[in-house]
C-alpha cells in the first residue's frame, strides 16, 4: 500500500506540474526566458541540498528526458520556420552553426585553460558543452514581449539555433571518447563519422517530413488525434535517427521544416497543440536540471564559471559571429546583435551531462561550469535581448501582432482555411472598410445573431467575422483584424490626411512644414520609405516617425504601401507658411487630402 501511495504522490506532483505550465504561460510574454529559471530553482529547491531533500543522480533519466524535450522543440522549430523568409540567410546560418560552433569551442576552450586545470581537449570539450546556442531560449525570446525584429536577423538567429546542436553534439560525444581512450588526436575517421551523422540525419529528416505529410492529409483519423499523431512521428523520427546513428537532432528539425512548408490537414490545431508542448517540454527540461545540480558543489567553481560565461558572451560568440556573417554582407550591428543572443540553455546542461554519464574524466567540472555558464547566460542575455535589438536600431517599428484567430479545419481540402476574427476597435479592418479580394466572406455574427455577409454590410465593433482564406494568406489577414498600436496616437492627432504612396517625402515634408528626415533623399516616395524600413514587407497599421507627424500605412498591395495617413498634431506641426500658397494647394491637392 506504501508504494501505491508514492505512486498517487507523483501524480499529484505531475498534476501540479501541468497546471504550473499552464499557468506560468500568462506571464511567459511579461518576464520572458528568465521565468524558465524559476523552474530551475524549483528543481534545484526540491534537489539534496534544498528542503525537497531529494537525491537526484539519474543522469541517463534526465538525457532521456532532455533527447525528448529537444526534440519537440527542434520540430516546433523547424513547423514554424518559412523556407520563403529565410532563403537569403540560409548559408550564412549553416555556416554559423557549423564553423561558428567550432569557432567558439576553441575560443572558450582557450579561455578555459586559464581559469582551470584543464588540457588543451579538456579545455576544447567544456568549450563544446557549451558552444551552441539553445533553440528553445531563442524560439521563446523572439516570439514573446511583442519584439519583431528584421527579417535577416531572425531567420539568420533561428536557422543557427536549430541547426547547431548536432555540431555541439558531435564534438561533445568525439572529445569524450578521445579523452576515455587516454587523449590522442581527433583524426579523419571523427570528420567522416561527422559527415555520416549528417547525411544520415537530413535524408531521414527530409523522408520522415514528407511521411508525415501524406499520412496526415489521407489517414481519416478521429477528429484531434491530428496534433498527437504529428508530435508522434517526429520524436520516432528522432529515435530511428539516432539508432542509425544518424544526427537524430538535424533529422527532427529537418522533419518540422517539410512539414511546415506543406499543405497539412489541420494545420492550426497541430500549431496550437505544438505551443503548449513546448512549453511543457522547456518546464520539465529545466526542472529535471535543477533537480541534478548539487548547489553546495556548484559553489566550488562559481568564480572559474563566471570567468567562463563572460568570455563567452564577450569574445567568444561575438568573435565567431563576426568571422562568419561579415563576409554576407551583414552590418557590424546585426552582427554584434547575433553575437548577443547566442543563450546558452538546458542544452548546454544536457550536453554536460554526457561527461558524466560516459564516466570521462574531470566530469564535475564540465557539468558545474557548463551550468553556471547557463545561468548567467539567461539572466543576462534573456533579459537584455529587447534593449539591445531597440539601441542597435534593430527592432522593426512595431510590435507583433497578437490577434484572435479562430481557426477551423475544413476535411476534404488542403487550399483554404476557415478564419474568424472578432472585430476591435481601432482595427485596421475598421479604417480601410473592406478586406483584400483573397478572403471571402462567409457569414458574421451580430449581437447573437447570424448573418450573411450581403445582410451584415460594413463590420462595425464586436462583430464576429468568418473568411475562407488560402493557407498561406492568413497571417496577412490578422494584420487587418489586429488593433493599431498608434490607436492613443490616432486619438489625439487632430486630423489625418490620406497621402498616396507615389507622394515624394520632400513635397509632403514642404507642404506640412515638416523638416525632412536627415539622410533622406526628397524624391523617394512614402512607398519606398515604409519598403526600406520594413524589408519589403510593409504592413496595414504599420507606422514610421515624419518630424513631429506620424505616418501609417492604411493600404498595401504586393508588398507596397499604396495609402497612408499622415497623423498631425496641432501642438507640435504648424500650418505651412503662406508664401507659395499656390504651389503647396497643388501639391496638396495632388498627394493628399482630409481623411472622412
Amino acid at each position: 500500500m506504501a508504494s501505491l501511495g508514492y505512486l498517487n504522490t507523483l501524480l499529484l506532483l505531475g498534476a501540479a506540474l501541468v497546471l504550473a505550465g499552464i499557468l506560468s504561460s500568462l506571464v511567459a510574454k511579461r518576464f520572458g526566458a528568465p521565468l524558465l529559471l524559476v523552474f530551475l530553482l524549483i528543481g534545484m529547491l526540491a534537489g539534496v541540498d534544498g528542503p525537497g531533500g531529494i537525491a537526484f543522480d539519474d543522469y541517463e533519466a534526465a538525457y532521456l528526458v532532455g533527447s525528448l524535450a529537444l526534440a519537440v522543440i527542434l520540430f516546433d522549430g523547424g513547423l514554424r520556420t518559412r523556407l520563403a523568409a529565410v532563403r537569403g540567410t540560409l548559408t550564412p546560418a549553416v555556416i554559423l552553426a557549423t564553423i561558428g560552433v567550432v569557432v567558439t569551442a576553441t575560443l572558450t576552450g582557450a579561455a578555459a585553460l586559464l581559469v582551470l586545470d584543464l588540457d588543451w581537449l579538456e579545455g576544447m570539450l567544456l568549450g563544446s558543452v557549451v558552444a551552441s546556442t539553445d533553440a528553445a531560449a531563442v524560439f521563446f525570446l523572439l516570439r514573446s514581449g511583442g519584439l519583431e525584429l528584421r527579417q535577416r536577423v531572425t531567420a539568420t538567429i533561428e536557422v543557427e539555433s536549430s541547426t547547431n546542436d548536432p555540431v555541439a553534439l558531435f564534438l561533445t560525444l568525439a572529445l569524450v571518447e578521445v579523452l576515455i581512450a587516454g587523449g590522442g588526436q581527433v583524426d579523419s575517421e571523427v570528420l567522416l563519422q561527422l559527415g555520416k551523422e549528417i547525411l544520415i540525419g537530413g535524408a531521414l529528416g527530409y523522408a520522415g517530413g514528407r511521411g508525415i505529410v501524406s499520412m496526415a492529409n489521407r489517414a481519416d483519423l478521429p477528429h484531434g488525434l491530428h496534433p498527437i499523431f504529428v508530435v508522434a512521428s517526429a520524436v520516432t523520427i528522432y529515435g530511428l535517427a539516432s539508432v542509425m546513428h544518424g544526427s537524430g537532432f538535424l533529422a527532427v528539425y529537418l522533419a518540422g521544416l517539410v512539414v511546415g512548408n506543406r499543405p497539412v490537414r489541420a494545420f492550426a490545431s497541430v500549431l496550437s497543440f505544438h505551443d503548449a508542448v513546448t512549453w511543457l517540454c522547456q518546464i520539465v527540461m529545466f526542472l529535471v536540471l535543477g533537480l541534478l545540480v548539487t548547489p553546495s558543489h556548484l559553489m566550488n567553481y562559481a568564480v572559474p564559471g563566471v570567468a567562463v560565461a563572460v568570455f563567452l558572451m564577450v569574445v567568444g560568440r561575438p568573435l565567431a559571429a563576426a568571422l562568419c556573417l561579415f563576409p554576407f554582407g551583414y552590418s557590424s550591428k546585426e552582427v554584434a546583435f547575433v553575437g548577443w543572443v547566442g543563450l546558452r540553455g538546458a542544452v548546454g546542461v544536457f550536453l554536460a551531462s554526457i561527461p558524466v554519464l560516459a564516466g570521462a574524466p574531470k566530469s564535475e567540472i564540465y557539468f558545474n561550469v557548463g551550468f553556471f555558464v547557463v545561468l548567467i547566460s539567461l539572466v543576462i542575455q534573456g533579459w537584455t535581448i529587447r534593449p539591445a535589438a531597440l539601441w542597435l536600431g534593430l527592432a522593426l517599428p512595431r510590435t507583433a501582432p497578437e490577434s484572435k484567430r479562430i481557426e477551423i479545419d475544413l476535411p476534404g481540402q488542403l487550399k483554404q482555411e476557415l478564419v474568424g476574427y472578432p472585430v476591435q476597435a481601432d482595427s485596421a479592418v475598421l479604417a480601410q472598410g473592406r478586406v483584400p479580394d483573397w478572403a471571402k466572406p462567409v457569414l458574421v455574427i451580430r449581437t447573437g445573431l447570424i448573418l450573411e455577409p450581403a445582410e451584415a454590410g460594413r463590420l462595425v465593433v464586436e462583430d464576429y467575422a468568418y473568411f475562407l482564406v488560402p493557407l498561406r494568406k492568413v497571417q496577412r489577414l490578422d494584420q487587418l483584424f489586429t488593433p493599431s498600436t498608434e490607436a492613443a496616437r490616432d486619438r489625439r492627432a487632430s486630423g489625418e490626411f490620406q497621402l498616396d504612396g507615389s507622394a515624394p517625402l520632400g513635397a509632403v515634408c514642404r507642404i506640412y512644414g515638416i523638416a525632412l528626415p536627415e539622410g533622406e533623399r526628397p524624391e523617394e516616395t512614402i512607398a519606398d520609405y515604409f519598403a526600406v524600413r520594413f524589408e519589403e514587407h510593409p504592413q496595414i497599421g504599420d507606422h514610421l516617425a515624419l518630424g513631429p507627424a506620424t505616418l501609417v500605412a492604411r493600404r498595401t498591395e504586393n508588398g507596397r504601401v499604396t495609402s497612408a495617413g499622415l497623423l498631425v498634431d496641432d501642438e507640435e506641426v504648424a500650418p505651412p507658411p503662406p508664401s507659395g500658397w499656390r504651389a503647396r494647394l497643388a501639391l496638396l491637392r495632388r498627394f493628399g487630402r482630409p481623411a472622412d
